[in-house]
């Protein structure tokens, strides 16, 4: 890199070491010139992607977009007014080094393919462009270390070392900044768009990317609650991608797909003629044919929303991990008081903006998993729905009336319960093993007592939840029979005025009624029992691992650095701990959900070429 620049790529003593910081021109001119093209190149596969598959219609070309593609013009003619006077200078005798040819060429390239996505975004339909949004804000935060730069040089010996980079470079800054500004501007909705016909559409399918982040299109429902309840014409229209029609078409051609796919499969199995293949079927037994599988037609429907969630979840499980490390820098550096003070708000902004990063993306991937939970369960009550309206009498005889409700209610149920969790499956052990390498890094093998002492309260937790499963499920029963009894009663209030049976009709509820309130009340206390073991696990774990690290070795010193860092790690540690048992009996109850319902849609289906139909002529 230091050819490149004919310079030194980096000077510990200018960048670090110094009260007034500052980076390299080498350093400026490669990597902080190319860190936002490289963030849009990698992103262009994806997003073209994307756009692909959410045609929404053209937007009529604006003021908004004309301008918006003057400016990324005219950025393009900057960066290669740069290069052009990188050849001036060739041409004239004075070489530059060659990094003033690459940066210019790159960051053109770049900023012509930013104008040529302004204009693509308008013809798919996109009214914000997040992937945009994010290039000027990375190009302009950037562009802030030479513009600071440039003025301290310049300040320093007294005049412009040259003056037609300088101009362009804060003409650049300029219009990246106006970029940026009017990125933030939505465009107009589609030129065919449902907004025309629809009465009161769902405002977040029109927000614009910054209003989506931070759930800006909501606040008008919010403030509306707040002053009087909500009615039902105040509630928006769903959205085109949310409604049952579109989605459970969806799902029912893909599980048609697979059930053809083993019909396929099953008669090319059948049709083999059994003398070519007579050894083979001695030898290891005839084949069975393949079932369609409900799950896979799932994850063909949901897949690339998994996706986006299995994505938003590793960086913010990532950046989780972050500010414990920024915390022991902090620490480190309150400690020397011989070290800059610019080290300290530097830290400090790191860990603001690492935190608001983590909220801003936790907060995406909640409403994006809850959406999906809800979906999930529309999606699988319509599809057995349609289905429960063309099996046979066979089958009708087979699955009741009772079992087809259960299989839309509870079963379909179990299916959103889980989506929350589902990433916990791999999640958890990703998040285990980064917590305990870097408490090994911190504290050693002392971490293995608090680590064990947290594993050992996971039985614990498992028992206690599986024992209130129980009595809830016999609370049901009792609630069950004492409803049973009600409507009984009350069928034959008559009788018993009549044979004065009051009193003791009233004891057989009430001992209803006492059984459920014991069952309550030991609920409650197991509630009460889990509740405050996992609410002082943390100090116990804590104060476990460190007594241990105290007593296995004099040399061992607990400092603030150690003992806040590990702290916070093991709070990390401590959710995928305790949310583990929940996924593992999520997932033994989806799983008999799924089997029961791949078995019902099974089922045969009426012919609907059995009816005959004939065209009556009019005498």
């Amino acid at each position: 890199m230091d050819g490149l620049c004919g310079s030194t790529f980096w000077d510990s003593n200018l960048s670090v070491h110094t009260d007034n910081p500052d980076l390299t021109p080498c350093f400026q001119s490669s990597l902080l010139a190319w860190a936002p093209c490289v963030y849009l190149w990698a992103a262009l596969p994806c997003y073209l992607l994307y756009l692909r598959h959410h045609d929404r219609g053209y937007i009529v070309l604006s003021h908004l977009s004309r301008l918006k593609t003057a400016v990324g013009v005219l950025l393009w003619c900057v960066s290669w007014a740069d290069l052009l006077y990188s050849f001036h200078g060739l041409v004239h005798g004075w070489a530059p080094a060659p990094i003033f040819f690459v940066t210019p060429l790159v960051v053109g390239m770049t900023m012509l393919l930013a104008t040529l996505l302004i204009q693509y975004d308008r013809l798919r339909g996109v009214q914000s462009s997040g992937v945009l949004i994010i290039f000027w804000f990375l190009c302009v935060v950037c562009a802030i270390v030479p513009f600071r730069s440039k003025i301290l040089s310049a300040m320093a010996k007294g005049k412009i070392a040259d003056p037609f980079r300088f101009t362009t470079f804060y003409v650049y800054f300029a219009l990246l900044l106006f970029a940026l500004i009017l990125s933030c501007f939505r465009e107009k909705p589609p030129f065919f768009s449902p907004k025309n016909v629809n009465p009161n559409p769902c405002p977040e399918l029109s927000a614009g990317f910054l209003s989506r982040l931070s759930f800006w299109w909501f606040t008008k429902m919010a403030i509306l609650g707040y002053r009087r309840p909500l009615e039902e014409q105040d509630l928006w229209s769903l959205k085109e991608d949310d409604c049952s029609q579109k989605l459970v078409q969806g799902l029912l051609e893909e599980w048609k797909k697979l059930q053809k796919q083993a019909e396929r499969d099953e008669a090319a199995a059948a049709s083999g003629t059994k003398a070519s293949r007579e050894d083979e079927v001695l030898l290891r037994g005839r084949a069975r044919p393949r079932q369609p599988s409900f799950l896979r037609a799932l994850l063909a429907t949901f897949g690339s929303t998994l996706l986006i969630s299995i994505g938003l979840k590793v960086i913010q499980d990532l950046l989780s991990f972050v500010n414990p490390q920024l915390l022991s820098i902090l620490i480190r550096f309150i400690s020397n008081p011989t070290a800059p003070t610019w080290w300290g708000f530097l830290v400090a902004g790191l860990m603001f903006a690492c935190s608001t990063t983590q909220t801003l993306i936790l907060q995406q991937y909640y409403h994006l998993i809850f959406v999906s939970a809800l979906k999930l369960r529309m999606v699988i009550t319509g599809v057995i729905y349609r289905k429960a309206l063309v099996i046979t009498n066979s089958a009708k005889r087979e699955s009741s009336v009772g079992e087809i409700v259960n299989l839309m209610s509870v079963d379909a149920q179990r299916f959103m319960d889980l989506a929350p969790f589902l990433n916990l499956m791999w999640s958890a052990p990703l998040q285990i093993v980064l917590a305990i390498y870097f408490l090994w890094q911190n504290l050693g093998p002392s971490i293995l007592a608090g680590v064990a002492l947290m594993v050992l309260l996971i039985p614990l937790n498992g028992a206690v939840a599986m024992k209130m499963r129980a009595f809830q499920v016999e609370q049901m029963k009792f609630k069950d029979s004492r409803i049973k009894l009600m409507s009984e009663i009350l069928a034959g209030i008559k009788v018993l005025k009549l044979y004065a049976w009051e009193p003791s009709f009233s004891e057989k509820v009430e001992g209803i009624r006492e059984d459920e309130l014991r069952l309550l009340r030991k609920s409650a206390y197991l509630q009460a029992i889990s509740t405050f073991t996992w609410v002082c696990t943390p100090f116990l774990v804590t104060l476990t691992t460190l007594g241990v690290y105290v007593s296995v070795d004099p040399n061992n010193v607990l400092d603030a650095e150690k003992a806040f860092v590990s702290v916070s790690l093991f709070n990390i540690l401590k959710i995928p701990l305790n949310m583990l048992p929940q996924l593992i009996s999520s997932l033994i109850q989806t799983s008999v959900s799924l089997k029961r319902i791949q078995h019902f849609l099974s089922q045969d289906e009426l012919d609907p070429q059995c009816v005959e139909r004939k065209t009556i002529t009019p005498a």
